[in-house]
């Protein structure tokens, strides 16, 4: 049987940042296949996130057996209506620090500016523990290797229709914050989070460690998506 592990980075990264990961993927027997979505480059194209779940349906393979999702962070936008657009094409989703959207979400609809760069994020990232367990080396990279944003993936809300995508089998794997602090914040109605008050289907595992697990704890995150492929 053939299982695709489709990896999808956040916000201003591309598919390098799953280098740490992906040996150790395939390694487990995966097809593993790592994307950089439209606008993050390098070209500075003017997208939001309907163009880029457009690529990751693309990308996904329909002779596979199995697809499995993994998005990271702020990718969890576009990989949402994914899920509302395919609710067929997925046979799992694994959000990473992060969780499924609602509709009408936009990351920040107040943002006036056409990109959003590292460097508006970067201190309150710092200061609010997002980068603990990682080396000065990992965040110089990150730092040296980070494209900006486009705009409309922080501003658009997006638009979802088909309630199956509520029942997309998924795991959520909770760093920054505690699976506990997950579900008490989405109780409390925090609109990133309010997608897990719908999901019907969603495991929450605990991996600690800062917003970035796939360079601070690769073997340990890539062990919790191949878990979560293997059904």
């Amino acid at each position: 049987m053939t299982t695709q592990i489709m990896l999808v980075p956040g916000f201003w990264l591309g598919a390098w940042a799953w280098d740490e990961v992906v040996p150790l993927l395939r390694a487990k027997g995966f097809d593993v296949t790592s994307l950089t979505l439209p606008g993050l480059d390098g070209s500075g194209a003017d997208v939001g996130p309907g163009e880029q779940a457009d690529a990751i349906a693309a990308a996904l393979d329909r002779d596979a057996d199995r697809r499995v999702l993994v998005v990271h962070s702020g990718a969890a936008v576009p990989g949402t209506v994914v899920l509302d657009r395919h609710p067929d094409l997925v046979d799992h989703v694994v959000f990473v620090d992060t969780a499924p959207v609602v509709d009408g979400f936009a990351m920040n609809a107040e943002l006036d500016t056409p990109t959003l760069p590292i460097e508006a994020a970067w201190d309150e990232e710092y200061e609010g523990g997002s980068m603990r367990d990682l080396t000065e080396e990992q965040l110089a990279t990150f730092r040296s290797r980070a494209v900006p944003q486009p705009g409309r993936t922080v501003t658009e809300p997006v638009r979802l229709t088909d309630p199956r995508r509520l029942a997309v089998p998924g795991t959520v794997v909770c760093t920054a914050f505690s699976s506990d602090d997950y579900r008490s914040y989405a109780e409390q109605g925090v609109p990133f989070l309010a997608g897990l008050r719908d999901h019907t289907a969603l495991r929450l595992v605990d991996l600690p460690t800062g917003h970035w697990p796939m360079w601070s704890r690769p073997a340990e995150l890539a062990d919790l998506i191949a878990e979560a492929a293997a059904g």
